[in-house]
C-alpha cells in the first residue's frame, strides 16, 4: 500500500539535520558521559506552583472537554498581554489557544496557505519549519540571512523572492541564532509583506528572553494587525515544554476559521493545563524574569569565556537561550566539528547545517546546564578548537 505524498516526503531531499543530538542520546544510553547542549530545554522544571495549580485544576474535574478555542478566562488574559506589550487593541477575539508553539506554526500557515502556495522563512531557521510547510502543502523556500550581516534578513533578499508568494514566516528572538531582529530589519520586512501581498507569520516563543535591545511585534507596525499573526507558547517563558499550550493572535476572522479547524484536528487543550497557563500568566513580569535567569548568566558566562581570542567567534547573542559560534576558523563544517567535539570531549552541540545552509560551519549551543558546567563545557570546547587550529 502507498503512502501519501505529503506524509512521504514531509522531510524533503534530507533527514532532520539532528543526527548529532541522536548520536548523543545514544552514547548516555551506553552508559558515557555527555554534556548535552543540543535542544532549548529549560534545566529547571516547571514551577511548583504552577505543577500545584494544574494538579488543583484535574483534582476538582477539569478533565473534561474544554472550550476548543481556549477557555475564555485564558484568551483575555493572553490578549491582555499582547495588548499591553504591543499596543495593539486585542481582545479574546483574537486569539486561539493550541497545544503548544509547534501546533500554532501548523495551524498558521493552514490558514493562509493553499496546496501549491509558495510560503517563505528566514535560513537559518528553527529545524521544524521546512517539514511543517510542506506539511500543509505549501512549497517551503529559504530566504538567506548572512553572517556577515549577523543574520539579519535584508528586506532586497525577501523581496527577490516575495513575488508569487503567499506567506513569509520569521523568528525573533531567533532559534538558532539569539539574533533579535532590529527595528530597521522588521520595517524592511513589513515593507516587504504590504508590497507583495504576504501574509506574516511571527514566531515570538521566546519573546521573554531579551538580553539586549527590544523586541518587537511586527504586529504593531503600521498596516501590518491585518496580515500578521503571531505564534507563543508558555514553553519558554515558563519552562512548560511537556504542557504543550500556546497560542495564535491573528485578525478576528483567520480565528474563527482555525477554530473549525481545531474542532478537526487537536479539539483542544486540556482545561486543567489552560488552568495551569492562566495562573502562570497570573504571575506576570516576575516569574517570567526567574524562568530567564538562568539564562542572562550564562550568556555572561559565555562573553567572558570566548573574550581574548578569535579562533571561535560568537554571533551577538540578543536574546533566547542559544549561542551561534562561528568555528570556521578550525577549518571544519559545523557538522565535522560538532561530531569530532561529542567523539573527544563529549559534548554534544547542534551543528548550524541542521538549521539551514546559511549557518554553515557554525554551532548552536544551547545555554541549557548548570552554570559551571556550562562554563566548564565551553572553555573545553575553546581549547578544543584551538587544538585543530594548532
Amino acid at each position: 500500500m502507498k503512502q501519501s505524498d505529503r506524509i512521504s516526503t514531509l522531510l524533503g531531499d534530507g533527514d532532520d539535520g539532528w543526527g548529532i543530538f541522536l548520536k548523543a542520546r545514544e552514547m548516555i544510553a551506553a552508559g558515557s558521559d555527555v554534556v548535552e547542549l543540543t535542544i532549548g530545554e529549560h534545566d529547571i522544571r516547571t514551577h511548583p506552583d504552577i505543577l500545584d495549580a494544574m494538579n488543583k485544576a484535574a483534582i476538582a474535574g477539569h478533565t473534561g472537554y474544554a472550550e476548543v478555542p481556549g477557555i475564555m478566562t485564558l484568551r483575555q488574559a493572553v490578549a491582555a498581554r499582547v495588548q499591553a506589550r504591543t499596543g495593539v487593541p486585542t481582545t479574546a477575539d483574537n486569539v486561539m489557544i493550541t497545544p503548544g508553539g509547534q501546533s500554532a506554526l501548523f495551524s498558521a500557515h493552514h490558514a493562509v496557505c493553499d496546496d501549491g502556495d509558495t510560503a517563505l522563512y528566514i535560513d537559518p531557521y528553527y529545524a521544524t519549519y521546512p517539514a511543517t510547510l510542506r506539511a500543509v502543502g505549501a512549497i517551503p523556500q529559504t530566504i538567506p540571512a548572512h553572517a556577515h550581516d549577523n543574520f539579519q534578513p535584508r528586506a532586497s533578499e525577501i523581496a527577490k523572492h516575495a513575488k508569487g508568494a503567499k506567506s513569509l514566516l520569521i523568528n525573533s528572538p531567533n532559534n538558532p541564532t539569539g539574533v533579535l531582529y532590529s527595528r530597521a530589519t522588521l520595517a524592511g520586512i513589513a515593507d516587504v509583506c504590504r508590497t507583495h501581498d504576504l501574509w506574516l507569520i511571527s514566531d515570538e516563543v521566546y519573546d521573554t528572553q531579551i538580553w539586549q535591545g527590544e523586541h518587537i511585534s511586527p504586529r504593531a507596525l503600521p498596516d501590518m494587525a491585518d496580515r500578521t499573526l503571531v505564534v507563543g507558547s508558555m514553553s519558554k517563558s515558563y519552562a512548560m515544554t511537556g504542557s504543550r499550550i500556546g497560542w495564535i493572535v491573528a485578525p478576528e476572522a483567520v480565528i474563527a476559521n482555525l477554530i473549525n479547524l481545531a474542532t478537526h484536528t487537536t479539539y483542544g487543550v486540556p482545561g486543567f493545563i489552560q488552568d495551569a497557563a492562566l495562573f502562570a500568566l497570573e504571575q506576570g513580569a516576575p516569574l517570567e524574569a526567574e524562568i530567564a535567569a538562568p539564562f542572562a548568566r550564562r550568556r555572561e558566562i559565555a562573553m567572558d569565556v570566548l573574550a581574548g581570542q578569535n579562533v571561535v567567534k560568537h554571533v551577538p547573542c540578543m536574546g533566547a537561550m542559544y549561542l551561534m559560534l562561528d568555528i570556521r576558523a578550525t577549518g571544519l563544517s559545523g557538522e565535522g566539528f560538532a561530531d569530532a567535539l561529542l567523539d573527544v570531549e563529549h559534548i554534544a552541540t547542534m551543528p548550524g547545517e541542521s538549521f539551514g545552509q546559511s549557518a554553515a560551519g557554525h554551532l548552536r549551543v544551547a545555554m541549557t546546564v548548570e552554570d559551571e558546567a556550562f562554563r566548564e563545557a565551553l572553555e573545553r570546547l575553546v581549547e578544543f578548537a584551538k587544538g585543530l587550529v594548532g
